[in-house]
């Protein structure tokens, strides 16, 4: 989580990292005016950082402001996800619906992809999954209920993970979700931190 202007700045170089925006003039500006998907990362962090740092009433209406802003590129893009939920090096895949729970926990250098629904089970609504870091969601995953999904495990595309997971660097998929594979996430994303 966003508590100072240095965790801000530090969440904004691992986000382009984990996204492969180099630090090139030439593409670095095509990037900055154009990448969609790094706008909406950028729009999320400024967010959290006032949400969570800039707490005095003046900063109210402009922290409204942005998240009005914030809100309608999510809308634009097909992307609900709430602030404070991922860790530094977010990598969003494309635009194209994705919706996350505000309990869910996500670590560093998470990679997600389009079609994806991190939620709660219908009885308990208090119940997020905790996601670790390094952790790579296929197209089209279904992550629900208070499960733990730890370290650098993949799950593949259109898997339904409805329990924990605590072995690390595996790759889960099918519906229900099981492990297929002792390969995990290495290779499936850029990591924005050293973590």
């Amino acid at each position: 989580m966003i508590t100072s202007k240095e965790d801000y700045l530090f969440y904004l170089e691992a986000d382009r990292i984990a996204l492969g925006i180099g630090r090139n003039p030439g593409t670095y500006l095509f990037h900055l005016l154009f990448h969609e998907i790094w706008r909406f990362e950028r729009l999320l962090r400024k967010v959290e950082y006032y949400r969570n740092c800039k707490t005095s009433p003046i900063w109210r209406p402009y922290y409204y402001y942005l998240l009005y802003r914030f809100r309608s590129h999510g809308f634009k893009l097909g992307l609900s996800i709430p602030p404070n939920v991922f860790g530094p090096g977010l990598s969003i895949g494309h635009p194209g619906t994705i919706v996350v729970n505000n309990g869910t926990r996500v670590g560093a250098n998470c990679r997600i992809h389009a079609c994806v629904v991190i939620g709660t089970t219908p009885a308990h609504q208090d119940r997020a999954p905790r996601i670790g870091n390094n952790v790579y969601i296929g197209p089209g995953a279904k992550i629900f209920g208070g499960i733990t999904i730890v370290d650098g495990i993949a799950i593949g595309a259109n898997a339904v993970v409805n329990r924990s997971f605590l072995e690390p660097n595996i790759t889960i998929a099918g519906v229900p979700a099981e492990k297929v594979s002792d390969k995990g996430s290495q290779g499936l994303l850029i990591r924005g931190t050293g973590d």
